[in-house]
């Protein structure tokens, strides 16, 4: 692809981004929390989620989809739960680490909070059953476009297929045609309030 058409990509994902970010801060807070438990209810559904003993979530942000309610249901059925973490010393890198009710929450430079590290409560990424990630934006063939700092992709390009790879998003977040790149990666399923999209692959 050449430089302007790259340069062109990029500045249409940026403005899918803000389109879709003002979207999804235009919510009310009773929108977000029927959303929040429907999506809740076809997780809990979903036989991924249900064999899994380890997942990997996280603290919902800037509008982003409430992980409150699904997190309080795995809880409950006794799974294993692990929240993202920048990774402190490969930059652009993401670790996961244990996630209890009384885990200690710190924010790192986006403002996120997440768990404060304890290298022994770090699970190789490799040893995860499902992976449910945020997003910005999605299209029926999904794809999946996010912040743009590229953290989700560089740790999907490394996981075993045996992960399941899950968005969850509002309806509104649905794009007709994402422009992707070479560095995107696909997912396996993506979960709104109104259905559930599947993309299904082969797994060694």
């Amino acid at each position: 692809m050449a430089i302007d058409e790259t340069q062109s990509n990029e500045q249409l994902r940026q403005q899918i981004r803000r389109d879709i970010r003002s979207r999804r801060q235009s919510l009310s807070i009773e929108q977000q929390q029927k959303a929040a438990q429907s999506v809740c209810q076809r997780l809990l559904a979903h036989p991924q989620v249900t064999s899994a003993q380890h997942i990997a979530l996280y603290l919902s942000f800037d509008g982003e989809l409430c992980t409150k309610p699904l997190i309080d249901a795995l809880w409950q059925k006794a799974k294993q739960l692990y929240l993202p973490i920048l990774h402190p010393f490969c930059s652009g890198h993401l670790l996961f680490q244990h996630y209890q009710r009384d885990t200690k929450l710190i924010s790192n430079r986006f403002r996120i909070l997440e768990p404060k590290l304890s290298c022994l409560q770090v699970l190789p990424p490799q040893q995860l059953d499902v992976l449910i990630m945020p997003l910005v934006a999605f299209d029926k063939q999904g794809n999946r476009l996010g912040m743009g700092g590229g953290f989700y992709d560089r740790t999907l390009s490394t996981l075993s297929d045996k992960v399941t790879r899950i968005g969850i998003a509002h309806d509104s977040q649905l794009y007709p045609s994402l422009p992707i790149q070479t560095w995107d990666q696909p997912l396996d399923c993506i979960v709104t309030p109104s259905r559930l999209w599947e993309w299904p692959r082969k797994r060694v």
